[in-house]
């Protein structure tokens, strides 16, 4: 009879490799539970409207009604003109409202804007959006405006809609990381690939 001794040596290393992937687990948790806990206690005084539907604009027109101290900023809604009459009749002051134009996608809906926002000191916005466009905003919002110390409070438009896929959310993201890193939002590619299916 043969008898095998089993060296349990290579039960540590199977737990020194697992400790790093354990504390980056634990460590990410800890901060999107952070920014969950923070983003539930702040008040913000800006309200970030993401265009892509009239709605969007009619809520947050509503909701700033609510808040008279509230400022609007509105990346690339509705026309300049329709806008101003759609937020002036429902009584919001013109000097409350920000107009943007040069986002292209929900990337650069931020990336366009994270400077005025940190050169005017806002530490924190309403987010507001879709219902089935926040996670992918939100997660882009999280990175960009976040590495400027920005905090997102966000606030779903109902649509009726199901969410978007997540992979939506993870491309987007991946884009936010790219533009954080190199300062380039990969905007250019999405739009190169669209004219070359049209």
């Amino acid at each position: 009879m043969i008898f095998r001794i089993h060296s349990h040596s290579s039960a540590p290393n199977y737990k020194a490799k697992l400790i790093p992937w354990v504390t980056l687990v634990l460590a990410m948790t800890l901060m999107f539970g952070y920014k969950r806990i923070e983003s539930y206690l702040v008040q913000p005084k800006v309200a970030l409207v993401l265009g892509g539907s009239e709605s969007r604009e009619r809520y947050a027109a509503k909701f700033a009604i609510k808040h008279p101290d509230l400022h609007i900023w509105v990346s690339s809604g509705s026309p300049k003109g329709y806008a101003k009459r759609l937020f002036t009749r429902e009584g919001i002051e013109v000097s409350r409202l920000h107009l943007d134009y040069k986002a292209v996608d929900t990337v650069t809906n931020f990336t366009t804007l994270v400077d005025q926002l940190e050169a005017q000191d806002i530490d924190s916005v309403y987010l507001i959006t879709s219902d089935y466009h926040m996670r992918r905003a939100r997660l882009i919002g999280d990175i960009v405006l976040g590495s400027r110390g920005i905090v997102l409070k966000p606030l779903p438009v109902p649509s009726g809609k199901s969410p978007e896929p997540f992979e939506k959310a993870l491309r987007d993201g991946a884009r936010a990381l790219l533009w954080l890193t190199t300062g380039h939002t990969g905007a250019e590619l999405g739009q190169a690939s669209k004219r070359l299916i049209n």
